[in-house]
């Protein structure tokens, strides 16, 4: 019954919050949620801290929700599924070599340089921590969150080959990101002697390799069922088995859940847009239905993230570490951008739209997966210390490069022009008196 009190009360602060921001914020869904949230967790650990019993109830029921769990094993499956259906995938298969490139080598690389840069950093602070450790940080803070992304930088309205590039990367290199985390976790609990190379490439194959293999079986084989009926409801069904089923046969088979779940929503998204398999009706309403479960979702976990500030344990040092360490992240992302993007443009494979790095670079946004997949961190790491740097990070992140990414669209010209209004179109098209 805890856990009920707990996702009941989080479904009704989701709903009151967007309410609040579509009426008087007017912010970006996902920002407004995690800025309400968070104020909210700013003042009610003020009033915990005077001993307010029903603040301190409610702060129990957060801390009652495993986050990491709950982003892990049950909503990133739905979201990255749901994300996925709706990506423009003759557009995606254009820009294969720079998505590719970006998520298998620009995100290794990435673990590299933060790790790297924090090992060095974190003495200076007073916070030394193990080379391991540093890189195991990198790993969960290198992916862009492709929930965060798809959330926010879609409605920058930004040009379509940029913005299906960063979201293209995002799918994929989360991805590659948990892999890493996972191998890199590995060495940490074991320790390098125990862990050779070999096994640790066996690992990445196993976890990487299975699951786009997983995700293009369950792509096909859902499509393949549902070219046979024609019942949107019953269709509805079979997609929402095959994340649930496909999610947990992953896990199972110690494959890679998130990869499988990118490549079966891009082929399903595929044949359902292009191979003309669906009815028109069963395609609107298997379209509709996910985009109304992407929508619920990330309002939940956006509120869950400004929410956690309430329980999670952030000092003085560790608000400074973060800070520091978002200039890290930032140059980190930036040169695992522009160096997979150089070496591949000067194969010939691939040329860079102008602005794409800087855009690319600021729109590689972080959020609750790495949030996560630091809690997800075993007692014997120095896990409140790398969930403390997280967190900020992740605010920071939504926040500030969320509410500044369509300005610096903008600013670079590599925009849409807005679409107008009915109202707007109507006002045109009425002849002057």
């Amino acid at each position: 019954m805890d856990l009920y009190n707990a996702l009941a009360l989080l479904l009704v602060l989701a709903a009151a919050f967007a309410y609040l921001n579509h009426r008087f914020l007017k912010m970006p869904p996902a920002i407004g949620l995690m800025v309400l949230g968070l104020l909210t967790s700013l003042a009610l650990v003020g009033l915990a801290q005077l001993g307010v019993a029903p603040v301190l109830t409610l702060a129990r029921a957060v801390g009652n929700i495993d986050f990491s769990a709950l982003v892990m094993q049950v909503m990133l499956g739905f979201l990255l599924f749901a994300g996925s259906i709706h990506v423009d995938t003759r557009r995606l298969g254009r820009l294969r070599w720079s998505v590719g490139t970006l998520a298998l080598i620009g995100t290794p690389l990435s673990v590299a340089l933060v790790g790297g840069a924090m090992y060095g950093l974190l003495p200076l602070l007073g916070l030394p921590t193990p080379l391991t450790y540093c890189l195991l940080f990198g790993a969960l803070i290198s992916p862009t969150d492709p929930v965060a992304v798809l959330s926010i930088l879609t409605k920058a309205n930004i040009d379509k080959d940029l913005e299906t590039k960063i979201v293209g990367e995002s799918l994929f290199n989360d991805g590659v990101g948990v892999v890493l985390f996972v191998v890199l976790l590995e060495v940490a609990q074991f320790g390098p002697q125990d862990v050779t190379l070999g096994h640790a490439l066996a690992v990445f194959a196993q976890e990487a390799g299975g699951g786009v293999a997983l995700g293009t079986v369950l792509g096909l084989g859902a499509a393949w069922l549902l070219r046979s009926i024609d019942n949107y409801q019953v269709e509805v069904l079979l997609t929402l088995a095959l994340v649930a089923g496909g999610t947990a046969l992953a896990a199972s088979l110690h494959t890679s859940g998130p990869l499988a779940m990118v490549v079966a929503g891009l082929l399903f998204g595929h044949f359902s847009h292009y191979a003309g398999m669906f009815s028109e009706q069963s395609r609107d309403y298997l379209h509709k239905f996910w985009e109304l479960v992407d929508e619920i979702l990330n309002a939940l976990l956006f509120v869950l993230v400004g929410l956690e500030a309430l329980v999670l344990p952030i000092t003085s040092g560790m608000l400074w570490a973060g800070l520091a360490a978002i200039a890290v992240v930032l140059v980190g992302r930036l040169l695992a951008v522009w160096l997979p993007l150089l070496a591949l443009r000067g194969s010939g494979l691939f040329t860079p739209s102008q602005h794409s790095v800087p855009v690319l670079t600021w729109g590689g946004l972080r959020g609750g997966l790495s949030v996560a997949l630091a809690l997800s961190l075993p007692a014997s790491a120095p896990r409140e210390l790398l969930v403390g740097i997280t967190y900020v990070i992740v605010v920071f992140s939504i926040i500030g490069q969320g509410l500044t990414i369509g300005p610096l669209v903008r600013w670079l010209g590599v925009g849409q022009p807005t679409p107008l209004s009915p109202s707007q179109l109507a006002e045109k098209a009425t002849p002057d008196s």
